[in-house]
């Protein structure tokens, strides 16, 4: 029995080409011919039976039956992080996060951040690489670098937590703080860079509606500490079937 074959296919339904790059995937390296079968994700929930029906230097499809596919969560789990001076770690993160499960991915420069740009697209790759692995019918949003202030700025709403090691500011369990969620709003973390926040940006945070939350009585490095949150989120907020 061959494995199925998963191609990211943004739109799917409104289209009838494979991508540039799925079609070199599918034709030089699976070596599909017409009426063999894929399946396509559209990053929105939808999976697509399809067949090819033209292969040559592009790779034409047919579909034959929409799978809709239910979402395994119950609320938009946002992670915003500063971005690790090694890239290779935070791509990691991003990595094992959409195999987890969440929704959206963003960028923090904070005061003491190590790195002040990163390529977007190289960890947006990254993500469809992995929502294909994990068989994820959601694409996550990444969004670009931003500035704390400005993050905090425009990220008013739902509940909203900033993981810190300071032991000036009091912190509430993360896990604690979610199963007490009484409803599906949405949920978004903070984690700060190897120096961690400023207090100063954690004070500001919590003036301005953030919960002061601790992953853990362990030390953790960034990607671990955003992964845990992640993790934690994705289990409270799971729908059983």
């Amino acid at each position: 029995m061959k494995e199925a074959r998963y191609f990211y296919v943004p739109q799917a339904i409104e289209r009838n080409e494979l991508p540039a790059e799925e079609a070199t995937h599918a034709l030089r390296v699976l070596r599909l011919k017409p009426g063999d079968e894929l399946f396509l994700m559209d990053g929105e929930g939808v999976f697509y039976e399809a067949h090819v029906t033209q292969a040559d230097k592009h790779c034409y499809y047919e579909i034959d039956k929409a799978l809709p596919q239910p979402k395994t969560w119950s609320a938009h789990i946002h992670l915003g992080i500063a971005p690790t001076k090694m890239m290779e770690r935070i791509e990691w993160l991003a990595e094992k996060a959409t195999e987890i499960g969440f929704d959206e991915l963003s960028f923090l420069h904070c005061k003491f951040s190590e790195r002040k740009n990163l390529r977007v697209d190289r960890v947006e790759k990254i993500v469809v690489s992995a929502m294909k692995q994990s068989r994820k019918p959601q694409l996550p949003v990444v969004n670009a670098l931003c500035s704390f202030d400005e993050f905090i700025k425009n990220h008013s709403t739902g509940h909203r937590y900033i993981a810190h090691c300071y032991n000036e500011v009091e912190r509430h369990d993360f896990f604690d703080q979610l199963t007490a969620l009484t409803d599906d709003e949405p949920v978004t973390v903070l984690v700060g860079p190897e120096g961690d926040f400023s207090i100063e940006e954690v004070r500001k945070a919590v003036d301005n509606g953030y919960v002061s939350i601790s992953l853990g009585k362990s030390r953790l490095r960034t990607e671990t500490a955003g992964l845990s949150a992640v993790m934690l989120a994705r289990l409270v907020k799971r729908i059983e079937d």
